[in-house]
């Protein structure tokens, strides 16, 4: 047991004192007139009597022992790591395309807020890009603010300007920004586009390869159309420690996040010991001695007469 205010426990010497002149002191002797008797010493009594005028100065003890604020070590659990996804969804014009009953953008909203559902504890954030970067929910555990997003961004509202192309390196840029503000646990990317980035060559995707390796960020990428998969994409992706994925419909887009719920496996990681109040023993020690003392008050007193 370690204690918040050790200097308190000084005062201990005052119910040390008491309890010490409690049964030292001779000043209880009396002289009664018995003629012709022999009488006992009283041992039993006195020390019946000592030990009742040691209950207050032992009281006084565990007061002070609670205002020293004991504490105590609390054992080492394990909880949950926190995994950081960050989606880069594409909201250029080509994601309006048919896929499934919807469209591409349809149905990747659809299969993200279906993966969110079952990764719950993780922090999840939502970028949308084309020639533009917008952050559109910031890192949370509160993965509701997904379930109001798709009717927002939409690409077939004619109001969102400025996202008609497809700039994928802007987009990973941006969100690495947004994750490197977490210091806590892991980093994702999950890319979700369905054509070719123009800004990822004259070797810029070499550039992002050694950002996200530097931050330990991992890239996994969703390549929703019948072209073939960018050179760029396959190696940003290969080289964090990620896939690159093709799914032909939307049971294969659902598969897809199952499998990449598969390779970021859950971590469970060991939490360092904290230290807590520990009241609980000084608290009964002086409400029992506190009871007995009171107890003693109903006829276990010295009375000189």
């Amino acid at each position: 047991m370690s204690f918040g205010y050790p200097w308190v426990l000084c005062f201990l010497l005052v119910p040390a004192a008491l309890l010490l002149w409690a049964w030292r002191r001779q000043s209880r002797r009396l002289m009664m007139p018995f003629d012709y008797g022999t009488q006992g010493r009283g041992g039993l009594l006195r020390f019946f009597l000592n030990s009742a005028e040691s209950l207050p100065p032992l009281v006084l003890a565990a007061v002070i022992v609670m205002l020293a604020n004991p504490q105590q070590m609390s054992l080492p659990s394990t909880k949950r790591a926190l995994t950081n996804i960050e989606f880069a969804v594409d909201i250029s014009g080509s994601m309006t395309a048919s896929f499934g009953d919807g469209t591409r953008y349809d149905a990747s909203m659809a299969a993200i807020n279906e993966f969110i559902d079952y990764r719950e504890g993780d922090a999840f954030g939502l970028t949308f890009f084309g020639n533009s970067v917008m952050h559109w929910v910031p890192l949370t555990t509160d993965s509701s603010a997904f379930k109001c997003a798709p009717p927002f961004m939409n690409p077939n509202k004619t109001y969102i300007q400025g996202f008609g192309g497809t700039e994928i390196g802007r987009a990973l840029r941006a969100c690495r920004d947004v994750l490197v503000e977490r210091e806590e646990g892991d980093r994702m990317i999950v890319l979700v586009s369905d054509g070719f980035s123009s800004d990822l060559g004259g070797g810029n995707d070499i550039e992002i390869i050694d950002s996200m390796i530097s931050h330990n960020i991992k890239v996994n990428a969703i390549h929703i159309a019948e072209s073939s998969i960018p050179d760029p994409i396959v190696n940003i992706t290969a080289m964090t420690g990620g896939e690159v994925f093709s799914p032909g419909d939307v049971e294969g887009l659902k598969s897809v996040f199952k499998r990449i719920d598969e390779m970021q496996q859950t971590r469970m990681e060991k939490t360092a010991a904290e230290v807590m109040d520990d009241y609980f023993l000084t608290c009964l020690a002086g409400l029992s001695l506190l009871g007995l003392c009171v107890s003693s008050w109903f006829g276990l007193r010295y009375t000189p007469w």
